[in-house]
Order: C-alpha cells, then sequence, then structure tokens
C-alpha cells in the first residue's frame, strides 16, 4: 500500500459521470430515491416518535435551505438531513443490498438536503450521485471482517453518504477524501442498537449518518481538511473496528466501472429483512391451503443466530412494546401475517401492538433453532412449518422472496407502494401530486433541477 484506500475511492467518486453509469446502476439509483422519498413519506404520519424527533431538530432553526418531507418544514442543509434521515429508515421499508444493511437512508436524504441548498442540481448529477454512494457501500459492507458488533448501515453508511454528498457539490477528488475523514466523526453505532428492545433508535440511525456526511461534504468544500490514512492507518477504520480483516483488492475490483448498487433490492413489506421470507413462506401455506388462523395449531419457525435475537426473550418479542420493536421481532411479524392474511405499511400501528388477535396468532409461533440458518453473507431463507388443528404439517421454505433478487419488485410495484407510502404522510399527499411526483421520479435524469421532486409533495 503506498496510498490509503479513501482516496482511490474518492477518486472515483469526483471521476464518475452519469454517461459513464451502466444502466441498471441508473434503474437502481432512480429506484431508491423514489423508494426513499415514500418511505420517509410514510414515516412522518406512521411512527409517533418522529414528530418529537421533528419537533426538535425544526426548533433549532436556521437557514431555509431543505425541505423536510412530510411536515414542510425548511431548514439548514444538515438539519433537513438528520429529520429525513431519521425518517427514512423508521418503518425499515427502506431499500437494502442483497446481503443486508441499508444505504440509501443514509444517502438519498445527505444528497438531497444539498443539492436544495445549492439549488440546479440536475437529474443526472443526483443519479450518479446515488450511484457512487451506493457502489462504495456495497464494497465496504461485503468486504470487511464484520461479526455482527458494528453497525454497518451507520459505521459504513456514513461513507457513502459522504461521497454522495460530496458528489453533488462537485468536490474534487482531494476534497472528496477530506470530506470521508470529516464524516469519519460520526461512524458509529453498534448492533445493540438492533438486539434491544424500547429503544426509538433502531429506526431513526440513518439522520445521523445523513447529517455527518452533508457536515463532512460542507466543510471539506471550506477547506477543512479529514485523514489521509483513514481506512487504512495504524488506528484507521478497518483495524479498530474489524480487526484488520478486510479485503483490499475486493473493494478495488471494478471501482469506477461496476457500480455494486445495481443489486440493491426494494422491500414488499415494512420490516427487518430477514423477516421477509418468513412472511412469505406464512402468507403461501396459508394460500395455497386455503388456511385462516383459526385452522392453525402453532408455527415452527427455524432459526438461525440472527433470528434467534429477533425472537428473544420469546414472551417479549411476542407482544412487542413499540413499532420498532414489533418490525424487528419474528414471532409478532408471523403472527401478523397469521392475523390478517396479508402485511401492509398500514398494519403496524399503536393500536396493532394491542390487538388481540394479532397477539394471540404471535403466541403460536415458536422459534426452532437450526445453524443451518445462520447469517453468513447472503439472507438466509428461512423454514416455517405450519401445524393445523386438524393435525398437518405443511412446511414451506420462504424462497423468491417479493423485492428479493429473484422475484424483485417492478417499477409499477415500487409506485404503487409510493402512492400507499405518500397516502399515510402526516399530511397526506393529494391523488394528482402523488402522480405528478411518480412522472418526475420516473424521467428523473430530464430534470434539471431535483428540487421540483420535493417542491411537488411538500
Amino acid at each position: 500500500m503506498t496510498q490509503d484506500i479513501c482516496h482511490d475511492f474518492a477518486r472515483a467518486s469526483a471521476g464518475t459521470r452519469f454517461e459513464d453509469l451502466p444502466a441498471a446502476a441508473v434503474e437502481s439509483a432512480r429506484n431508491s430515491v423514489l423508494d426513499t422519498v415514500g418511505v420517509t413519506l410514510a414515516a412522518s404520519g406512521l411512527e409517533p416518535a418522529v414528530r418529537n424527533f421533528v419537533d426538535v431538530v425544526t426548533e433549532c432553526g436556521g437557514r431555509r435551505e431543505s425541505t423536510v418531507l412530510g411536515f414542510g418544514d425548511r431548514l439548514p442543509a444538515p438539519l433537513a438531513a438528520l429529520a429525513n434521515g431519521a425518517m427514512a429508515h423508521c418503518l425499515d421499508f427502506d431499500d437494502q443490498t442483497p446481503w443486508g444493511a441499508h444505504a440509501a437512508s443514509s444517502i438519498v436524504p445527505a444528497a438531497f438536503a444539498v443539492a436544495e441548498r445549492i439549488g440546479g442540481v440536475s437529474g443526472r448529477k443526483m443519479l450518479a450521485a446515488v450511484a457512487v454512494g451506493q457502489d462504495l457501500f456495497a464494497r465496504l459492507r461485503c468486504n470487511v471482517g464484520w461479526r455482527k458488533d458494528w453497525n454497518l448501515s451507520t459505521s459504513v453508511g456514513i461513507f457513502s453518504a459522504a461521497v454522495a454528498a460530496s458528489h453533488v457539490l462537485g468536490l474534487d477528488a482531494r476534497q472528496t477524501a477530506h470530506a470521508l475523514g470529516i464524516a469519519s466523526m460520526q461512524s458509529s453505532g453498534t448492533m445493540e442498537l438492533i438486539f434491544g428492545t424500547g429503544s426509538d433508535l433502531r429506526g431513526m440511525y440513518a439522520g445521523f449518518t445523513a447529517q455527518g456526511a452533508v457536515l463532512g461534504a460542507l466543510l471539506a468544500q471550506r477547506g477543512i481538511t479529514g485523514i489521509d490514512t483513514l481506512f487504512e492507518g495504524r488506528a484507521g477504520i478497518f483495524n479498530t473496528y474489524y480487526g484488520g480483516h478486510y479485503d483490499r483488492a475486493a473493494m478495488l475490483h471494478g471501482l469506477g466501472t461496476d457500480y455494486l448498487g445495481a443489486g440493491t433490492l426494494y422491500k414488499a413489506w415494512p420490516a427487518v429483512g430477514n423477516v421477509h421470507t418468513y412472511l412469505h413462506a406464512t402468507l403461501v401455506l396459508m394460500k395455497e391451503h386455503r388456511l385462516a388462523n383459526d385452522d392453525i395449531e402453532q408455527v415452527l419457525v427455524s432459526v438461525g443466530d440472527f433470528q434467534k435475537i429477533m425472537s428473544s426473550p420469546l414472551e417479549q418479542r411476542r407482544a412487542p412494546a413499540t413499532l420498532v420493536d414489533a418490525k424487528f421481532s419474528l414471532p409478532f411479524c408471523v403472527g401478523l401475517a397469521l392475523a390478517r392474511g396479508r402485511v401492509k405499511v398500514s398494519d403496524f400501528s399503536a393500536a396493532t401492538l394491542k390487538d388481540p388477535q394479532v397477539l394471540a396468532a404471535a403466541a403460536k409461533v415458536l422459534p426452532v433453532d437450526d445453524s443451518r440458518f445462520d447469517w453468513n453473507t447472503t439472507l438466509p431463507d428461512g423454514r416455517v412449518e405450519i401445524v393445523t388443528r386438524d393435525g398437518r404439517h405443511l412446511v414451506r421454505v420462504g424462497d423468491k422472496v417479493p423485492g428479493s433478487a429473484e422475484a424483485p419488485m417492478t417499477w409499477d410495484d415500487l409506485a404503487e407502494k409510493f402512492r400507499d407510502c405518500a397516502g399515510a404522510a402526516t399530511v397526506p399527499v393529494a391523488a394528482e401530486r402523488v402522480e405528478r411526483a411518480l412522472q418526475l421520479a420516473r424521467d428523473f435524469e430530464h430534470l434539471e433541477d431535483v428540487s421540483e421532486l420535493f417542491r411537488t409533495l411538500a
């Protein structure tokens, strides 16, 4: 090594042009813009903790630069990124990589906050910024020695959002490297915020990375310097966070030509990604065998290391106290599918947490330890066994899950999801403005100023 890898990342980011992007990377960036904006709007109306969070951020005031989605306030760019980022992951409905973890909930709020601050940012510029952010996220996500200790969505997400914000600002390679170093001050957050219960932080963490990314890029633009040996130095990110276990060659392979965000996945259901395979298996079994909740005696779900955390302590997971906990609970999510025969964004509400039918259904769900379902790299398919009251044992593995690489969501699917989300905003968006926003997103690369999308929804 003659130079820290942060400079390779910075050169690739600064050197990317829209014309260089593969069609699949453009499509993923466009999809992520639409999807992230939609789930942010939904969070403004569906997550009770959001109001207090946004109130505190709004009370800080300042220059009216960038829009807070759902509420319509305009705040300084770092504060708008903080508010929108907090909402973007709140419902656990945002996109994810095929290996888990979430990139766009940090990238999109940061990039839009900067774009609105400076104005006149084209759709092509924004799509290139999102694409470079998604690419860096995947390169870091897959090639560090992760032990489920640091929360990758924040500890590496800050860097993906920082290169996106830097790209929007038009920073050169040296400035982008400085932005990465400055942003590292917000590279933090352990998996305990995911594993623990009763906290709102698991839903809101992306706000802090989005804000840190905006500050990093703006400070670098003003000449503040970062850390030249950010990732590979003696006490750099890789040595300090990941015990020196990282694959440099893999991180650099195809950098600047292969944009790995092209594999981004979009969620059909508002819950942690690991539970989707179980939801799919449950819903398919119920449909194929024409089962109602009353027909079911018990549901056995095979769990590996990560799913075991989603299921314990069992009684607490069966009856979660908060919506954030509900979306991370395997027994509760399966119970919701059993009780309602569906899972929609509106099904996660304060009333649902106390619904006796849902709670009774969740009490039927029993985790069964099975190391074959450990989460190593890709999200494992889950196994569900439904035991009926008449003695049948119906088994299915949740493969080809809606929203997975095997059954990806189409643009029409994402558009319908966006309509549902916009209708759930704290101030529901009028139908004609929703359709206008969808058209703007579909033709995003032709926009002269991406702020038009937020103005349409404000």
